[in-house]
Formats: structure tokens, sequence, C-alpha cells
């Protein structure tokens, strides 16, 4: 690894394991597993209390908040000057959650899915069996929920029964390309599967070694960076067949396994975070790789387990699950 941006790194703690990390309205902010969502100011650094004597299980940013959900069965939403707000209480556990910056929101509460629109309005509906992973289509008020046997596509404003994406076994997390063409499953037997939403035709994507927990695709839609292997694996979507008789890149190849994959909201540039407590950034193009974090030999550390990228893509946030973060800073 030839260049290092370390210096240009904050180190920050948590003091608990971080789920989930984003900024609002420019300051940083972590979802703690604690229940806390702490803030960081400048140098000053305040927790706020979103989910009192429960577990924080998932998390996203907006953009302005940090929406959180519980194993108390509460969605809340968490604003920059520490205002807390909650958005619903459900019987179970918020197992999936899924947000879009210009309003709308979704939850899932075992078999039980409910999307917010931007002014508020709840929809719900039963899924064939619980539900584990959920994402926005990115035009339309359209939602992705995966469960066993596969992936529901639902309009929470229409009637009409859930378009049923099939694929035998066990489908966690679920994820949709930016031009809204291909929906993409990590299952539970540590492979993918994608559809081509026309016409639903099946694409495998196989080979991890452990189970991917992380998407993120490029800004231009045309890569999907993936957690599950010892390097960075990135599947090209820039065909109508997407990645269908194509093999992937890698990059960010450590003795180490990929946890968390974000890329950079501009460039073709995407953030590694590793279970070793390593960071790095790989140019996809080229495959340079430049270094955010290491650890010394010997020391433990915790797996990264958070990533957010700012809107301007000038800084990255990361955290990991045994309380620490940072903050990089990119040089101008």
């Amino acid at each position: 690894m030839s260049q290092s941006m370390t210096q240009y790194v904050t180190a920050l703690s948590a003091d608990s394991e971080i789920v989930a990390s984003g900024f609002l309205d420019d300051v940083p902010a972590f979802a703690l597993a604690s229940g806390e969502i702490i803030l960081f100011d400048g140098t000053q650094s305040r927790k706020v209390m979103a989910h009192e004597d429960a577990v924080i299980l998932v998390g996203h940013s907006d953009g302005s908040r940090l929406i959180t959900g519980g194993d108390d069965g509460r969605v809340v939403a968490t604003s920059a000057d520490g205002s807390v707000e909650q958005i619903a209480k459900e019987k179970g556990w918020i197992d999936a959650l899924a947000v879009r910056g210009d309003g709308p929101m979704a939850w899932a509460s075992g078999k039980q899915v409910f999307s917010r629109n931007e002014k508020g309005d709840v929809k719900n509906m039963s899924a064939p069996s619980s539900v584990r992973g959920l994402a926005f289509m990115p035009k339309g008020y359209r939602l992705a929920l995966s469960h066993y046997n596969g992936v529901s596509l639902w309009f929470p404003n229409m009637a009409a029964e859930p378009e049923f994406f099939k694929w035998a076994g066990s489908h966690l997390d679920v994820t949709v390309s930016p031009d809204g063409k291909f929906i993409v499953s990590a299952m539970q037997e540590a492979a993918l599967h994608g559809w081509r939403v026309q016409d639903h035709k099946d694409m495998r994507m196989t080979g991890y070694p452990t189970k991917t927990r992380s998407f993120s695709w490029s800004a231009d839609g045309h890569w999907m960076a993936t957690s599950g292997a010892e390097a960075c694996i990135i599947w090209p979507f820039q065909s109508k067949d997407g990645p269908m008789g194509k093999g992937p890149r890698e990059c960010g190849v450590r003795p180490a396994k990929v946890t968390r994959v974000a890329f950079h909201p501009r460039s073709l540039v995407v953030a590694i975070g590793y279970d070793d407590g390593w960071v790095m950034i790989c140019r996809i193009t080229d495959a340079a790789e430049i270094l955010v974090r290491s650890v010394p030999e010997g020391e433990k550390a915790g797996a990264i387990s958070s990533f957010a990228w700012s809107a301007d893509g000038g800084r990255l946030l990361f955290g990991a699950e045994d309380g620490a973060a940072g903050l990089l800073d990119l040089p101008v």
C-alpha cells in the first residue's frame, strides 16, 4: 500500500458498539447498540438517549436525522440539535429499516411491514414470512422487501398484490440499483441473488466465503461493491444484463474479511472496512489503495460496522463494534 491518509483522521470514541452513522446537517453522528446517539460537533461530543433501556438494532440517516429501530419496537428520529421524535411503536423488534432522502421511510417487525410517506401517512402489509431487508426503489413510492424464498415489490398506495421475485432460500438484506433496473439480495448461504426487474431474469453471484452484509452502489450505478470476502468484491452493472456472464473486480485484498463498504457519492472510489479494524479507500479504475486506519500488530480491534460519506464526499465517518471511530477529512 503506497499511500496513506491516516494523518487526516480524527480519532473518535463512542464507548459502545456502533450500529449506524451519518452526517446530520454536517454534524457527525453515531447510533450505538446501547440505545444512545452520540453527536460530534467540533471538539465537543454529546450523547442523546433515543432508546432507553433498549438496544438499537438498525439505523440509517436521511441527511438531517438519524433514524433508528430498536428491540423496544420503537422507530426514532434524532436530529443534529439533539431533539428526538418517536416515529412509531410496534409490538416486536424492529428488524429492518429503510429511508430515502426525499422523506419516505419504512420499517419491519416480524412479518409486518410499514411504509411512511413524506407527509407522515403510514400504510402496512403482512409479508409471507419475517422480513429481513428493506430498500426503496429510486423512483416512485415503491418498496422492496426480502423474506424467505424471495423478494417482494410493494406499492403502499395501491391495493394490488406485491410483485413477487422468487428464489428458494433465506434472503437477508436487499438492495436496488440506482436506476431501479436490478434488485439484489444477500442470502443465508453466502451468495447473492439478483433479478432484472423488467422480466424477472435471475442472476447468481457466488464465491463468497461468508455472508454479504454490506452493499454499496457507485454514483453512476455501474458498480455494486460488497462485503463478505478478503477483498471488496465489485460487480459490473453497466449493461442491460448486469453481471450475468461477467466476473467481478476485487480491490483492497488483505488477510482479513471485509465487513463494510461504501462508495464515494461522486467518484469511483470505495471505502472498505475490515473485521480487524482496518480501513482503506480504493479507486476502482486502477485499484489504487490508500490507507485510512491501521491497527498495530498484536492489538485487537473491533470490526468496522458503519460508514457514512458526507454529501459532498469531503469527509468519511467510520465506526467499529468496539466503539472506536474516526473522521477522515480529505485534503483539498
